[in-house]
């Protein structure tokens, strides 16, 4: 049972991250492209994807929370509870994506390498929390 929920408030919290992230990237490859992203943009590019994709997941875990425990309360347990979370994840996904692309680039075939980096980064980590506290991103 802890491990299934754990997986489900992790998955929540990937697609969060992801849709920050991932976006954030993608938008720079497009405004660049054809050419890449110019290296000494690099930083600032995973810097920006990793703000936007815990921003993105704090606002998702939000309005989950809204309807049970009401627009402020839901705020602080999704800024609060997932934050260690979000910060294995984004480090984990950009890790991952400047392993894979040597760097800030997505395409299709290293988006499961990098979601499951994302993924296998907070899951314990939630796991964990949830044993202990009975609580983690939300659920």
């Amino acid at each position: 049972m802890i491990i299934r929920r754990s997986a489900k408030n992790t998955s929540w919290c990937l697609l969060g991250c992801a849709l920050g992230d991932l976006g954030t990237i993608a938008g720079f490859q497009y405004a660049y492209s054809p050419a890449p992203i110019p290296q000494e943009l690099w930083a600032m590019v995973w810097g920006l994807a990793m703000t936007a994709g815990i921003c993105t997941s704090v606002l998702l875990e939000t309005v989950i929370l809204w309807k049970q425990v009401g627009p402020k309360e839901a705020f602080r347990t999704a800024l609060g509870m997932s934050m260690v979370s979000m910060l294995l994840m984004e480090i984990a996904m950009n890790l991952a994506d400047y392993g894979m692309m040597g760097a800030p680039a997505i395409t299709p075939a290293i988006l499961p390498f990098t979601l499951g980096a994302g993924f296998l980064a907070a899951w314990p980590y939630n796991y964990w929390r949830l044993k202990k506290h009975g609580k983690c991103c939300h659920g």
